[in-house]
């Protein structure tokens, strides 16, 4: 594989590492002096591969100050090229390799600047910093300077203070922190790129300081997904705080069928074997066993029936491996992986057991919200029971926000929650069917969400959007009028649950959203005949559609057959952007408006974007149901602005997480969400991304009619 992308492993990465001395220390005023860099092929450090040269800072004189702390001075770069004339070897020494320095924001904001002094093109390369990437591997260490840093690791330091040898210096640090970040989950540029981004105070203190962003996102530098990310949270937490005590003790003598009658009404899946006294005067775990469930069906597959007869300590594991009550969750995690098993003994500084953990404490722990959430709804049997599953949504969201999630992973989280939610509303709504006379459903049929649900794209300012697609009847007939009876109460029920009715109707309840197969290709087909927008209102979110209960077949069939009749009708895919504006965000000089110190974001870009991605995949028959797909495969298909379609999937990126987090402030407030963000509260960094965002959706129009009457 390349090992410059975002899925290359730090391990084996292709890297140029840079370091550069300047005249001071603000980048806004500082020229530069000196660049050096040195190379790494495949993780390795190349020996001899270097690249060091003088530069003369034009007219300006070095102050002796900084001489002292380099040795360069103005003699020494007398005669040196300027950085207008080193600038393209240098450029060809790095190609096209990940760049990695010691604080490389200053380094990034004195190159940008000597590039724009010399009129030269500036295009940032993409980039590692092994200061931040320090922080993540070790933050409680009392500083990052690269010295400290090195001595940590034992990274011998020579020529320091000398471009050279910083570079040289720094390279090993990096090889050195690459299986650190391995224990913290971090091995990949993208993992590394994420975890560093999480690191937002101190990159808004540096773009205070006038630097460039160290780091880029991996969702700004490349398409391909994260899969593993830093897990601050085991490191934080200790076992104490999330084991179960007291300890469920049990003789050695009890036969089985009484421990899991014990089992049942506990409502564990283990308990522990000990003497008599066990659970009142302490026992080490050296002297305990452990019987869980599977230890039980293993006995039952072996002897039968008479194995419920059987004494405890005959099937129990003994010796109880355990693990400290004062250890951080991480070394559970890993011993329950490297043991391949789901139950520890939880002890305390002498041996004896003082609590118990489970492989669902820790996932309960690690995601409670998300867990206790999706249990509940399950759980559910009416809609009050829906509404209090409900309620732990904010808190989800919060806390996934914490953990450093971005907005756009909240948010597929929050989607499939509301698809389980609708599904299990779904299943009430069938039940309530039966109570009052009607009978199952006549025919098979599949309940679809649609819009945001069905792109993954939701936040906590939802309402409902879904439809029913059933095998066989007429519009008006006995199974229509069923599933119209249906659609009620699953409408009813997800607003006492805290999803309110869909202002515009798109629910199943209403006869334009539900449908035999034969009906709904008949809409299609009317769909695309239609010649003005305003019979088109609200239709487009249909291809988003995502089946969550009944038979998913027919939802398949319906929207393939649907994308098959839209492919190549550009004239059906621009009146779906015609339904949409886009309003003017940026003011003559860049400033953002915004009504009552808010901006509504789903208004000023989010809506447009997320039309004009669908319209386009509808034109190409590109199947994808979110919006950073979508732009994907057009990408792939189309002789199109790549920079402009990424440009789309970062403005996306920047609306998503800026909604989000203002949501959740304004929940917390007790605040209903919204989609206006505030915008004083935006750090500087942050009201820049956003300009960038607005910047990119302004003309979202004039690029979706271009893509859609290509020929």
């Amino acid at each position: 594989m390349d090992r410059t992308l975002g899925g290359a492993p730090l391990l084996g990465l292709d890297a140029v590492v840079i370091d550069t001395e300047t005249t001071g220390l603000d980048p806004r005023k500082s020229r530069v002096i000196e660049l050096a860099a040195v190379r790494l092929e495949a993780g390795q450090l190349v020996d001899g591969d270097s690249f060091r040269q003088l530069i003369r800072p034009g007219d300006e004189a070095i102050p002796g100050g900084v001489t002292k702390i380099h040795g360069i001075d103005d003699t020494a770069v007398a005669g040196a090229p300027t950085f207008a004339q080193v600038w393209p070897r240098f450029l060809e020494y790095l190609g096209a390799r990940i760049v990695i320095g010691h604080t490389i924001g200053f380094d990034l904001a004195v190159w940008k600047r000597e590039c724009q002094l010399a009129g030269l093109p500036w295009q940032r390369p993409r980039t590692l910093d092994t200061r931040l990437l320090a922080q993540i591997a070790a933050p409680e260490l009392a500083g990052y300077a690269l010295e400290k840093v090195a001595i940590w690791l034992g990274v011998e330091i020579l020529d320091r203070h000398t471009a050279l040898g910083d570079a040289a210096i720094s390279a090993k640090v990096f090889r050195a922190l690459v299986p650190k970040l391995r224990d913290h989950g971090i091995r990949t540029v993208a993992e590394a790129e994420r975890a560093c981004h999480a690191l937002t105070a101190l990159l808004d203190d540096q773009t205070r300081l006038g630097w460039v962003e160290a780091v880029e996102p991996p969702s700004r530098v490349d398409a391909e997904r994260t899969l593993r990310r830093l897990d601050a949270y085991a490191f934080r937490r200790r076992i104490r705080d999330i084991m179960r005590a007291p300890v469920i003790f049990v003789a050695p003598d009890i036969r089985v069928r009484e421990v899991v009658t014990r089992m049942a009404g506990e409502k564990i899946s283990a308990v522990y074997v000990g003497g008599l006294h066990a659970a009142t005067h302490g026992i080490k775990a050296v002297d305990a066993g452990i019987l869980t469930e599977r230890d039980v069906l293993r006995a039952i597959d072996r002897h039968g029936a008479a194995a419920l007869e059987l004494p405890a300590e005959r099937i129990m594991a003994s010796p109880l491996i355990s693990v400290s009550a004062d250890a951080f969750l991480y070394r559970a995690i890993g011993r329950m992986s490297r043991r391949r098993i789901r139950h520890l003994g939880v002890i305390d500084e002498g041996g004896r057991i003082v609590g118990a953990l489970s492989a669902r404490d820790l996932l309960r722990s690690r995601a409670g919200a998300a867990v206790s959430l999706d249990d509940e709804i399950e759980d559910a049997t009416d809609a009050h029971g829906l509404a209090a599953a409900w309620a732990k949504l904010p808190h989800l969201a919060a806390s996934l926000l914490e953990e450093g999630l971005s907005g756009r992973e909240i948010a597929e989280v929050i989607s499939r929650e509301l698809g389980e939610l609708t599904r299990q509303a779904a299943v009430i709504a069938e039940q309530i069917m039966q109570r009052h006379g009607h009978g199952e459903p006549p025919v098979p049929y599949a309940l679809v969400v649609l819009g945001s649900a069905g792109r993954g794209e939701s936040l906590l300012a939802m309402d409902q959007d879904n439809a029913v697609i059933f095998e066989r009847g007429a519009p008006d007939g006995p199974e229509d009028r069923w599933f119209a009876a249906f659609g009620e109460h699953v409408a009813d029920i997800l607003h006492e649950a805290g999803v309110p009715y869909c202002k515009g109707g798109v629910m199943a309840k209403n006869a334009a959203w539900r449908g035999s197969l034969a009906t709904w290709q008949g809409r299609v087909e009317h769909w695309i005949s239609r010649s003005s927008p305003a019979d088109l209102l609200s239709v487009d979110i249909f291809f988003d559609l995502r089946a969550v209960h009944g038979d998913g077949a027919l939802a398949v069939a319906v929207r393939q057959a649907a994308y098959d009749a839209a492919e190549g009708q550009a004239a059906f895919a621009k009146l779906l952007v015609d339904t949409v504006r886009i309003p003017a965000s940026l003011g003559w000089f860049g400033g953002i408006r915004s009504e009552g110190g808010r901006i509504d974001l789903k208004a000023a870009g989010l809506f447009g974007l997320v039309a004009a991605a669908r319209a386009i995949a509808l034109r190409y028959h590109v199947m994808d149901r979110s919006t950073p797909a979508r732009l994907a495969g057009v990408k792939a298909l189309v002789n199109a602005s790549q920079s402009d379609l990424d440009a789309l999937m970062e403005a996306q990126n920047i609306f998503l997480d800026l909604i989000l987090a203002q949501q959740v402030e304004d929940v917390g407030h007790g605040l209903p969400p919204s989609n206006a963000v505030m915008l004083k509260q935006l750090s500087p960094r942050a009201r820049e991304q956003l300009r960038t965002a607005l910047n990119a959706v302004a003309h979202v129009d004039d690029l979706a009619r271009d893509l859609l009457f290509r020929n």
